[in-house]
């Protein structure tokens, strides 16, 4: 009877642990919402009400309709910015990442090993570190102040982790299988496109994911880049909401939301293709 007993009070202090944790998870959650539906807009919280006092869904009407202070700036015009940005920034890791993983994942080539090695290294190197030499390569390209240049430097940050991804995945559909496809008259680019991507689909859907995510919700190269407020994103946009002295913080609660709303959908349209292409993109490297 006692050891039943403790058995009970360590399942109680666990699940109280768990519960613990999961608000302090939730804690920023809950303060956004509720910030977002504060119709005082003040700059200074200190308290955390579920249900502000007046609630309401003013905050939104002003960031939909005002959502970059001195700029004659759309909602809508950031939102097509952003998803050109976020979805060309996909696109391009999704084709360049998928033909190059390929290639490290089929073929032995003199330089192979460091290539791999080198990507690897880009990864663990903050973005920081990019801004100068983006800087140069935009300005020499003469797209330094445009959405394409952003995506190009977007791109050339989520390429590593792209082929890294995509050729582990490679790694484990057997060659079997192109071969077959060989025999049945196939080209070798026929049995890319025809066997090999379609069984990738998991390891496609991550890469998208975190391309997309990249493009969408990054801010510091774009201040660098971009200058003209037309062009602006709407992570840029946010960024911008947070004053020196001063903060709207009901207005920049409400932005994030809706800041939020598509990689939430992205997630949950992609979200059974995301657990196996993580798992299976990482058994051999």
């Amino acid at each position: 009877m006692k050891e039943e007993a403790k058995i009970r009070i360590k399942h109680l202090l666990l699940h109280l642990y768990i519960i613990f944790w999961i608000a302090v998870a939730i804690f920023p959650l809950l303060w956004i919402i509720s910030m977002a539906l504060d119709p005082r807009n003040i700059s200074k919280p200190t308290t955390l009400t579920l249900i502000p006092p007046g609630a309401s869904l003013a905050a939104f009407k002003r960031v939909l309709l005002h959502p970059y202070e001195g700029a004659n700036v759309s909602f809508a015009r950031l939102l097509w910015n952003s998803v050109l940005v976020a979805g060309g920034t996909a696109l391009f890791s999704v084709a360049i990442g998928s033909t190059a993983a390929y290639a490290f994942s089929r073929f032995k080539f003199p330089g192979r090993q460091a290539g791999m090695l080198s990507f690897l290294v880009v990864l663990m190197l903050p973005a920081t570190a990019t801004l100068a030499p983006l800087f140069v390569i935009l300005t020499v390209l003469h797209i330094r102040n445009s959405l394409f240049g952003l995506v190009f430097a977007y791109t050339s940050s989520t390429l590593p982790f792209a082929i890294w991804n995509l050729k582990g995945y490679f790694d484990t559909v057997p060659k079997e299988l192109e071969e077959a496809a060989l025999v049945d008259g196939c080209d070798r680019n026929s049995a890319f496109f025809r066997v090999i991507l379609p069984l990738s689909t998991p390891a496609l859907a991550v890469t998208v994911l975190f391309a997309f995510m990249n493009g969408w919700t990054e801010w510091m190269l774009a201040w660098t880049f971009l200058t003209k407020p037309k062009s602006f994103t709407l992570a840029m946009t946010l960024y911008n909401m947070v004053g020196q002295w001063n903060t709207p913080w009901s207005n920049f609660a409400a932005f994030s939301i809706l800041v939020s709303l598509p990689i939430i959908i992205i997630w949950f349209l992609l979200q059974k293709y995301i657990v196996s292409g993580l798992t299976l993109g990482a058994v051999k490297g």
